[in-house]
């Protein structure tokens, strides 16, 4: 049986060839398995986008430069050979009566072996056999039930960072094609790097490194977006370099930039890494994506349901929210438009109430939103716990240190604070704790919200910020000018993380539980 299935596999060859056409037999299993022509799509054209955001404070503004990776040769599709007849003048009777023959003897092959059970059985297996695709193509992929071990119990906020200089930095800011200008430290200039080779290390267990083919493995067809303000932002940047840097060969994209919804789709998986910009997670007039810098912020409590839409049908949801409710009032507005309430109009309804009031009635609104709409057997919900600023360097200098005789911030710093238990004054634990007790409320109703626990691992990373290593999106002017002469640290971003960094962490946890 064998030398009849070689045989017919010849004869199928040479009947492609018969007719001149360029011709690829897949030899599967020993199986000539189909005659293709070979044809390639031209590869996309890379494009660059650019798109201005907001960050939670200070006049920090972000933004990021996105290039589509451009689909490499192995994506071209083969075109099935399309068997074209053409007969001549001279000798065409000839050619015909050799098809023939050549027919008559694959059809007997074909009678022969089918005829007989096993052998025509293992020819039907071969035949939907494939070859092994590249390492990080989602055929390569395991069955998705792969888990991530956690020893027992463990937490993997409480711990201490070891520096590595090895494994660490899980990527090159260079490699990561969708970097964004405010994170890309390196390329504004700052030059001692290792703020970069820092690992966490939980007290009781390891945190898991990062697997990119196994995490889209979990993400196929399926949607992660994260929901928040610039720091989400930041996290997610942090995401889709994870990503990027480790699946060079798959076919990725960069969407809606300068939209309130980011998407950063990979083909190949059918998945897509969504932002959507919300920093106080209930409408308010900050909710533009590029002008939302509003002296007089101002919330509606009770309305999500609007930017819930945009978000609604995620698979992995993973909010924050903190930065932008740090000030002492907060109008939260019952009728009219944001307008009108700056405005003082008659036609407004408003009341002005402390900010953690505002945010406890925003938060509710959202666990609201969560009990009654979310897919609870489907859909995974995170919540990350505040980003701490390194705002005033008093913190952690004495009277004597290098910041004596004034607050230079973050600026210049390059090592982390080394003392356990380190919090600075702007974090504020009762925001925390609002947080907290929407989590266990939904518990109680069969919604399962997760806390990323990253505040007080964040709070020791005074060294990785960008400081004044980060692109300016706006020409400074004659005071600023002078002010920074005077004071280089007064333009310090000391809220918002280099990459790669402190939101790899984040993410390593993350993902820790997603494929846990």
């Amino acid at each position: 049986m064998a030398l009849a299935s070689e045989s017919g596999a010849r004869m199928r060859a040479a009947a492609c060839k018969l007719f001149d056409r360029a011709c690829i037999g897949a030899r599967v299993g020993g199986q000539f398995d189909a005659v293709k022509i070979t044809g390639n799509t031209p590869p996309r054209k890379g494009r660059s986008t650019v798109a201005s955001g907001g960050g939670g404070g200070g006049g920090l503004e972000e933004a990021w430069l996105v290039a589509e990776a451009p689909v490499k040769k192995s994506h071209a599709r083969a075109a099935e050979c399309g068997v074209t007849v053409r007969f001549g003048l001279r000798g065409h009777f000839n050619w015909f009566v050799l098809l023939l023959l050549v027919l008559f003897i694959v059809l007997a092959v074909s009678i022969t072996t089918n005829n007989d059970g096993s052998g025509g059985h293992e020819q039907r297996e071969a035949a939907t056999t494939v070859p092994p695709p590249p390492a990080d193509d989602p055929a390569a992929a395991a069955a998705d039930g792969e888990q991530v071990e956690l020893v027992g119990e463990c937490d993997m906020s409480s711990g201490r960072w070891v520096y590595d200089d090895v494994a660490y930095p899980l990527y090159e800011e260079s490699a990561c094609k969708f970097m964004s200008d405010q994170s890309a430290c390196g390329k504004f200039g700052r030059t001692d790097l290792k703020y970069q080779h820092w690992k966490w290390q939980p007290h009781g267990c390891d945190l898991p490194r990062f697997d990119a083919a196994r995490l889209l493995r979990r993400l196929r067809n399926k949607r992660l977006a994260f929901v928040g303000d610039s720091l989400n932002r930041n996290q997610w940047i942090s995401m889709v370099c994870l990503i990027d840097t480790a699946t060079p060969t798959l076919h990725k994209s960069m969407a809606g930039c300068n939209t309130s919804l980011v998407s950063f789709k990979i083909h190949e998986y059918n998945a897509s890494v969504d932002f959507y910009w919300s920093p106080l997670l209930v409408e308010s007039n900050s909710d533009d994506s590029v002008h939302h810098r509003v002296a007089d912020r101002a919330v509606r409590a009770g309305s999500i349901a609007r930017h819930a839409r945009r978000w609604a049908d995620a698979d992995v949801l993973v909010f924050n929210s903190y930065l932008w409710w740090r000030r002492p009032t907060m109008k939260v507005l019952r009728r009219g438009s944001f307008e009108a309430a700056a405005k003082g109009a008659h036609r407004a309804a408003y009341e002005v109430t402390d900010s953690l009031r505002a945010f406890e009635l925003s938060i509710r609104t959202w666990s609201e939103w969560l009990e009654l709409h979310v897919d609870r057997a489907r859909t995974q919900l995170f919540f990350t716990s505040m980003s701490p600023t390194h705002l005033y360097s008093d913190e952690w200098e004495s009277g004597t240190g290098a910041g004596a005789g004034g607050n230079h911030q973050c600026y210049n710093e390059t090592e982390p604070i080394l003392a356990e238990g380190h919090r600075g004054r702007d974090t504020d634990p009762a925001f925390a704790r609002a947080v907290e007790a929407e989590v266990a409320r939904l518990a109680e109703r069969g919604v399962a919200v997760r806390v990323l626990n990253v505040t007080q691992l964040s709070e020791h990373r005074k060294d990785a910020h960008p400081s004044v290593h980060r692109r300016q999106w706006s020409p400074p002017t004659a005071a600023e000018l002078a002010a920074r002469a005077r004071d280089p640290s007064s333009g310090a971003d000391c809220i918002h993380w280099c990459l790669p960094g402190v939101p790899d962490v984040w993410n390593q946890m993350l993902y820790a539980h997603m494929a846990s």
